[in-house]
Parts: C-alpha cells; structure tokens; sequence
C-alpha cells in the first residue's frame, strides 16, 4: 500500500506539496503564493497563519489531484524557508507577530552592537555563522523587545519560538510535537553545531530565554504523525478524515538548502550543488569535519542520519530569482519570469550593462547588510533587454563569487556543480554559469532537488529506502552545460562586475 512520499515545501514566496513515487517521479504538485509584507525599507514579514492555510490547503489539493490516499503515503518530509522567524502563544496557537522573514534587515544595527562588543569570534566558533540579521537570534530578541508584553510571556513559559519547519510540525501534530532539526537549528545562531545543543552562553548574551526554543533532533526522524484532519482519505468519498489507514508519519525535516544538497545525492564531501530560488545558495559538502572559511563563508550542518552529523560549507546569496520577479513586478519589463530568457537572447550582450541587485544588502563573501542595488554602464543604446540579461547574468556572477571562495576554502579544483530551483529552468543562465565560472553545470531530469531531500530523509527514517546507496540510483542527469567562453572574455567580464559591485558597497 504504502508506495509514495509526501513533500511538504515552504519556501519564502510559496507553499507546495509534492507527491513523489520511490523512484523519485512527480506525480503531483500544488502550489499556493502567498502575501510578501514589506512594512518599512528593508523589512520583510510574512503571515504565520496564511503560510500554514496555504499549506494546509495544498496538502488537500494534490491528494485531490493524484488521487491519492493517505493509506499509500509511506512517509512525509517537510523542508522550508530558513531563519524565518516565528513566536506563538503555546495555548492560543496564535503567532504574537508576523514572521520575520530571512531577508529582513531590521536588525542591523543591533548585529553591529554585537560586533563591537566582541562576539564575532566566539559566534563563529559556535555556530560557525557570522553576526547578521540574516539568522533568527536577533530577530528573535527583536520581537520580545518590541511587542508588548511578549517578554514577559516568555519569560513565564506562555510563548514558543520556531523557525518554519518547527511552527508547521506543531501545526500539524496539533500541538503535540514542539521540535526541529539540526540543520534549521544551525541557522539560528543560537546552536553549537559541535556539541549540538542551545548554546546558554549566546542565549544570555541576547538575552533570549531558552524556553522558548524547541527540542533538536536529527534531520532523518519520525518526528510525529500528521493528524488525521489534515489528510483526505480519497478511497472514502464520505469520510473526511482517513483514520482508519496508518497515520502518515513526519519523517524528514531539513532547511531547504540541506535538503537540496541531499535531493541532489551530494553524499561524498568535495560535492557541490547550487540552488537557483529567491536567493541562490552553494554548499558544499565537507563530510564530518567542520570547515571553517577565510573567506567569509558560513559553516553549516548539511544533515543529521541516525548518529552521524556531516557539515557543509554554505555561500549565501540573497537576491536571485527574487531580481527576476523584480523586472516582472515592480519594473514590469516583462510578464513571466520565462520571458526572461526570450529577451536576453535578442541580444548578443548586456552591452556593458551590470545590474548588481543587493536590495537587502550583499551576502557572500562581502557581507555588506548596507549595500544597496546599482544599475552600471547604462547608456543612450540600452535598451530593456540589456538590462534583462544584466539581470540575469548578476545570477551567475554571484554565483561565481561564492564559488571561488570555496575553491580556495578547500583547495579544491571544482570540476562539476549540480543545479536545483526554479531559474535552472532558463538555458540561457545555465550556459552563462558554466561559462562565467569555466566548470560544467549539471542540471538533473527531476528538478524538485529541495523536495526531494526532504522525502529521502523521511524514505530513510521509515525504511522506505534501504540506504543513501539506493537512493543515489534514483537521480538521471537531463543536461550538462560546459564551458564556452574564452578565458579572456570571461576575464574582462569579471573585472567589470568587480568594479560593479564596489559602487553598490556601503562604503563607497
């Protein structure tokens, strides 16, 4: 009976649920977006309550779609948003404020606070993050500061924090699982990832009260059952609850980018997969070791199997496809993000053109939380497409940054990277990739690599899959783009988004 895994997707625009088949097939998708709040420059929230509607509500669509019943479902995964932050009312189950997504720079001012009072060295060591408004810690003091009472709430044991995963878990369980993974934990700058607890020491120093964080498990684990009010049992058209079939069980929680690096079967350490979404995030895997960058990337935990944790080295880019919906949304030069491509191939070049979309600042390597998007190079003959394809070259050459410094981090000559998210769709990017970095690009038949990280943890946990060995038999490559580009070219486009970059830095 039991022959498909459930995909619980959050991610920061949208809520999809996937139903895969063992081989790793997508027999159906829903997908929900839901509302972006910008409240002030630089701030970004999110409504705690419609992400999980909207999850909810896909969940039902796709068994309605399929067909499929709960009783077949063998195990669930979720994998969502990182670093987004919530805090609830234990009792109510009512968030006390919006999400404070990823993206949100409120807190800048208060990580350069920490800064100078000497936390960078023992935050990194810890977490092996660095002091940024990117991660949950300050937003999370943020909110307790900020709404009434909420500190006292916590302080009397009323409120719980969660980063997405962890707010969806107890949503579904009804309340009674209050956990997350390893990999979500890493994220919040709160977590030591050697010793694999809530760091005391970090969470006097901002003054967060421990009892609001939840319990940490591994990222492949039955967390819990999903309650029967949340699945369909499509076989019994007059029953609305499938309690009579096996509960499907929460098996596998990972941060999307953990979870991608597992979808993409990069098992051995030296892999590397880049993830095209909002943002555009490399990890690398390092195997148990932990990796510490001299180039000012992150040190993450890529997952947690049975008593195993594997580390990852992590280059974060804040602003990807999130620019393309820029050009469709707020400068409306095109209409779909796949138009972004037609209009780029009209012509040959960007014509000098260099977009550098630092909207919330710069992540990796330069970690500037005050940089601000330029448009360089514009002149009486830029036309729109220009400016498309600078947009979408901005992609790559971030890309390229983040990768360079890892080349450097490990010493290694990367000869490969494998690709997931939805702009590795677009060709034209693809082919740029490989040609600004002069390494091939792999791009999988099975795109849903986030997705499908999260259903082979759960798969693993539940015995639905032996070992990451079958697993690994799962994956058929659909294209590999290689390098076309004279290294003299590549080379005078390098130093032009070089130059690029630096106007956008706040110390320019």
């Amino acid at each position: 009976m039991k022959k498909y895994l459930l995909a619980l997707d959050q991610g920061t625009t949208s809520s999809r649920a996937i139903l895969f088949s063992k081989e790793g097939q997508v027999m159906g998708m829903a997908q929900r977006e839901f509302t972006q709040i910008f409240p002030q420059s630089g701030w970004v929230e999110h409504d705690a309550m419609e992400i999980w509607q909207s999850q909810l509500a896909v969940i039902a669509e796709v068994q309605a779609k399929t067909g499929i019943n709960a009783a077949e479902i063998a195990a669930a995964g979720i994998t969502n948003q990182r670093e987004t932050t919530i805090i609830w009312n234990k009792t109510t189950g009512k968030p006390i404020y919006n999400a404070i997504v990823w993206q949100c720079r409120r807190t800048a001012d208060y990580c350069e606070q920490l800064k100078n009072q000497g936390l960078t060295a023992l935050i990194k060591e810890k977490t092996g993050l660095k002091i940024d408004a990117y991660f949950s810690a300050t937003k999370i003091k943020w909110i307790l500061d900020n709404v009434p009472n909420a500190r006292q709430q916590a302080n009397a044991g009323e409120l719980l924090f969660g980063t997405v995963d962890t707010w969806l878990l107890w949503q579904l369980t009804k309340g009674a699982v209050f956990a997350t993974d390893y990999t979500n934990a890493a994220r919040t700058m709160l977590f030591n990832i050697h010793t694999l607890q809530w760091d005391l020491d970090i969470c006097e120093k901002l003054d967060i009260p421990m009892n609001i964080l939840p319990s940490v498990k591994p990222s492949s684990h039955i967390f819990g059952d999903i309650h029967a009010d949340f699945l369909q049992d499509i076989s019994n058209k007059t029953s609305k609850t499938n309690e009579t079939s096996q509960p499907v069980k929460i098996a596998g929680i990972a941060g999307d980018q953990h979870a991608a690096l597992f979808g993409q079967c990069c098992f051995q350490p030296g892999m590397i997969k880049n993830t095209y979404g909002t943002g555009c995030f490399t990890l690398l895997n390092t195997g148990t070791t932990a990796v510490y960058s001299k180039n000012d990337l992150l040190t993450t935990i890529a997952w947690g199997i049975n008593n195993t944790v594997e580390y990852a080295l992590e280059g974060s880019v804040f602003v990807a496809g999130a620019a393309v919906q820029w050009l469709r949304d707020n400068l409306q030069l095109i209409q779909t993000a796949e138009d972004s491509e037609k209009y780029a191939t009209q012509v040959a070049d960007s014509n000098g053109v260099y977009v550098v979309p630092a909207f919330v600042g710069l992540g990796a390597p330069y970690w500037d939380q005050y940089a601000r998007g330029t448009i360089t190079g514009i002149s009486r003959g830029t036309t729109k497409n220009h400016i498309i394809r600078a947009t979408l070259e901005s992609i790559a050459y971030q890309s390229h940054d983040v990768i360079k410094a890892m080349a450097q981090d490990t010493n290694q000559n990367i000869q490969q990277i494998k690709v997931d998210g939805g702009a590795c769709k677009n060709n034209f990017l693809m082919q740029f990739q490989a040609d600004i970095l002069d390494i091939n690009i792999v791009r999988c038949k099975v795109t849903e690599s986030t997705a499908l990280g999260a259903v082979f943890l759960a798969g693993l946990a539940v015995g639905f899959y032996s070992s990451k060995e079958e697993i690994l038999q799962k994956i058929e490559v659909d294209k590999t783009f290689t390098p076309q580009m004279d290294n003299e070219q590549r080379q005078v486009l390098l130093k032009g988004w070089e130059n690029a970059v630096k106007r956008s830095l706040s110390e320019d």
